[in-house]
C-alpha cells in the first residue's frame, strides 16, 4: 500500500465514524466572545477560567516584559534562555504552592512527557488513573516502564495493584481535576496509599490551579495534601501557557540534568514569564472571581432540564454533557453555533467510544445572561 493510499483509508474511515477533527480560524478572541467568519459567538468551549486572557495588568506586563527582554528567549535554558523572570516566576511559585523548588516548561504536555520519561525506564512501574491526559500515557508508554491503568477515582483498584510488589519504582499518576468530565480525584486516598506503599504520587492540576483552594492553590491544598510532583499548567486558569513542575531539591537538581524537553527546548519567552508573574497576582486576589465562577456553576446546574441528554457530576468549570453518539453530538454542536453559542462536540479517542458529548466550560467572564441564553438552547434541543 503506497503512502497516499494509506493516509487517504484512514481519513475516510474518521470521517465515516465522525470523529474527524479541523481546526477553526478564530478572527477575535475577548474570551467571552469569539468572532469566526464574521460571525459572533459566546465562548462555552474555552479553558480561561477567571477570564484573565484579557486582563489589562496581564497584557500590559507582557508588553513590558517585550520591551526589557524581547520577544524570545533565544535558546534552551541550559545556555542562554534562562533569564531573571524566569527566576523570579520560579521561585514566586515555589513559594506560593509550598515547595523547594518550581522548574518551567514551555507546556504542560512538555512538563509531563519530561518528568515521566526522566523518572521512569524498564522495570519501573506507572500507576495511572484510567482517564489520564493524552500526555500522562503517551509519556509512559515512552518510557517503557510498566503502565497499568486504575479504574476512574477508584481508591480500591489502586490499592489492588499495589498489592503486587515490584522491583523498580512505582509512580502514581492521577489528574486534580479531570479535563473531560469534571470530576475531582480522591487524593487524600490516593496520597495515603503512596504513603503505606513507599512510592511517589504525581499530580497534574491543570484545570484545578487558580480556582480551587486558598488563593487558587489548587486541589492538592484543597485537601491538605503534597504529592511529591505536582504539575501545574498556565494554559487554563492563569489566561496564558506554559508549565511548571514542583518538586524538592534533588528531584529539581536530577531534572536539570536529564529532562530532555528542558536541556533541548527553547525557553518560554521572558516576557512571558513576566506576564505569568502578573496572572499569579491576579489569581492570589481572585476571591470575587472564583465565587463568580463558583455561582455560574450552581446556576447552570439548578437550571439544566436537558432532554435525552445526561449532564455529568462535576462542580467545576468543565460541565459535560452526555449525548453518546459522535453524529449526535456534532448535530447538537451545530444547531448551539446556529444559536450564536460556541460549544466544541468532544469525541472519541478523547473520550470513551459511546460517550460523545459537549464539553462546556465557565468562566468568571461570563454574564448570568450568556448563561441563560445557553440553557434556552440547551433545554430545547430534542434528540431525533
Amino acid at each position: 500500500m503506497s503512502w497516499q493510499s494509506f493516509m487517504q483509508a484512514q481519513l475516510a474511515q474518521r470521517r465515516q465514524n465522525s470523529v474527524w477533527r479541523q481546526r477553526i480560524c478564530v478572527e477575535h478572541n475577548s474570551g467571552r466572545k469569539l468572532q469566526v467568519d464574521g460571525q459572533h459567538y459566546l465562548n462555552f468551549s474555552g479553558n480561561d477560567y477567571l477570564g484573565l486572557s484579557r486582563h489589562p495588568k496581564v497584557i500590559e506586563a507582557w508588553q513590558q516584559g517585550a520591551a526589557q527582554y524581547g520577544t524570545g528567549s533565544g535558546g534552551s535554558g541550559h545556555v542562554t534562555g534562562f533569564s531573571l523572570a524566569h527566576q523570579q516566576l520560579e521561585n514566586t511559585l515555589s513559594e506560593w504552592l509550598g515547595y523547594p523548588r518550581a522548574l518551567l516548561f514551555i507546556s504542560g504536555f512538555a512538563a509531563n512527557q519530561a518528568v515521566i520519561t526522566a523518572l521512569m525506564s524498564q522495570g519501573d512501574r506507572i500507576l495511572a488513573d484510567k482517564l489520564s491526559h493524552a500526555s500522562i500515557l503517551e509519556a509512559s508508554m515512552l518510557s517503557n516502564a510498566n503502565l497499568r491503568r486504575f479504574t476512574h477515582n477508584s481508591p480500591s483498584s489502586l490499592e489492588k495493584l499495589l498489592a503486587h510488589p515490584t522491583e523498580g519504582k512505582t509512580l502514581i499518576i492521577t489528574e486534580g481535576v479531570f479535563s473531560m468530565d469534571g470530576d475531582c480525584a480522591p487524593l487524600i486516598e490516593l496520597q495515603q496509599l503512596a504513603g503505606q506503599h513507599n512510592v511517589w504520587l504525581m499530580v497534574d492540576d491543570a484545570h484545578g490551579i487558580g480556582v480551587r483552594g486558598r488563593e487558587g492553590r489548587g486541589s492538592c491544598d484543597v485537601h491538605g495534601i503534597k504529592p511529591e510532583l505536582l504539575i501545574v499548567t498556565f494554559g487554563k486558569a492563569f489566561g496564558l501557557s506554559g508549565a511548571a513542575v514542583l518538586c524538592d531539591e534533588t528531584t529539581a537538581d536530577y531534572f536539570i540534568q536529564t529532562a530532555r524537553h528542558l536541556i533541548y527546548s527553547t525557553s518560554m519567552p521572558p516576557a512571558q514569564a513576566v506576564a505569568l508573574s502578573a496572572a499569579l497576582q491576579q489569581i492570589r486576589a481572585a476571591d470575587e472571581s472564583r465565587e463568580q465562577l463558583k455561582q455560574h456553576i450552581e446556576y447552570f446546574r439548578k437550571n439544566s432540564q436537558f432532554r435525552d441528554m445526561q449532564l455529568a457530576d462535576s462542580q467545576m468549570a468543565i460541565q459535560p454533557v452526555i449525548v453518546g453518539d459522535n453524529e449526535i453530538s456534532l448535530q447538537l454542536s451545530d444547531y448551539l453555533r446556529q444559536k450564536g453559542l460556541w460549544v466544541q462536540a468532544i469525541r472519541p479517542p478523547t473520550v470513551p467510544p459511546g460517550s460523545a458529548r459537549l464539553r462546556i466550560t465557565l468562566s468568571a467572564a461570563h454574564y448570568q445572561q450568556d448563561i441563560d441564553q445557553l440553557l434556552e438552547a440547551l433545554n430545547g434541543f430534542t434528540i431525533k
